[in-house]
């Protein structure tokens, strides 16, 4: 049973949860603590780094993406109190989303000659317009499809966004968090220099739904040898919680962290 789900998101970035309806999720999972990790954003409905509602303990957190050489990587800030310099990164990055989001739906429109349903708003990001894709008629492609012939990396509509570098992006949430770890490290193009990372962090995602198998010693041995705390989560996009997570024992060192 997961005790904390330490990645979730909501309709706050590109989850379809909203923070009202976490709680129930929640509750309905077994799970006891939450932590809300929007992309480049922190939620502002929390008012506090942990508080509770109706019974669940919500982590106030984020997830930002940084530049780290030849790849870029997630980091997870765990009980944010928002300084004014990451609050100013966070605006430049939001503004950056729209722009990219922009061009992405304008290059998607373009290829399949269709006009498609998006708000390009805050928060903006690829399963907004690959949802766009699915639902209009007129598209042939379906969610995971327009991830694969549109929107991926390798697409020809797909835009790059500017994202934090790594060093900034650590200094940043050290500043504002109680602990910051690097996301699901076995899902990047090269996950041992991934891993190499975490001798800047506070720990690294243990436990996460890869939806393959994996190898997880590797970051087993990055665990031990830079004494990292252990975090883990679901990485819900959707309304299911507890997928992945920690065990009551497990999460006392991160609630140790943050309060």
């Amino acid at each position: 049973m997961v005790y904390a789900d330490l990645h979730a998101h909501t309709t706050r970035s590109d989850g379809e949860m909203t923070l009202s309806e976490m709680p129930a999720a929640a509750r309905e999972a077994g799970v006891s603590v939450v932590a809300v990790t929007d992309h480049d954003r922190i939620h502002p409905e929390l008012d506090a780094p942990v508080t509770e509602r109706d019974g669940v303990t919500l982590v106030r957190g984020i997830e930002l993406r940084v530049e780290a050489g030849d790849q870029r990587v997630d980091l997870l800030g765990y009980g944010v109190s928002p300084t004014a310099e990451l609050e100013r990164e966070l605006d430049r990055l939001q503004r950056d989303r729209m722009e990219r989001g922009r061009a992405i739906v304008e290059n998607v429109e373009d290829r399949l000659g269709v006009t498609l349903d998006v708000d390009i708003g805050e928060g903006i990001g690829r399963p907004h317009i690959a949802r766009a894709i699915d639902d209009h008629p007129d598209a042939p492609q379906d969610y995971e499809a327009a991830f694969d012939e549109l929107i991926g990396g390798d697409c020809d509509p797909f835009v790059a966004r500017d994202v934090t570098p790594f060093e900034r992006g650590c200094n940043l949430l050290g500043e504002a968090c109680g602990l910051v770890a690097l996301a699901h490290p076995l899902r990047y193009p090269d996950p041992a220099s991934a891993l190499a990372l975490t001798a800047e962090l506070d720990g690294v995602e243990r436990f996460y739904p890869y939806g393959r198998a994996v190898d997880t010693a590797p970051v087993e041995q990055a665990i031990e040898e830079h004494d990292l705390i252990v975090t883990g989560g679901s990485d819900a996009h959707d309304l299911t919680l507890g997928v992945a997570g920690l065990s009551e024992a497990q999460y006392r060192a991160v609630g140790e962290r943050i309060g």
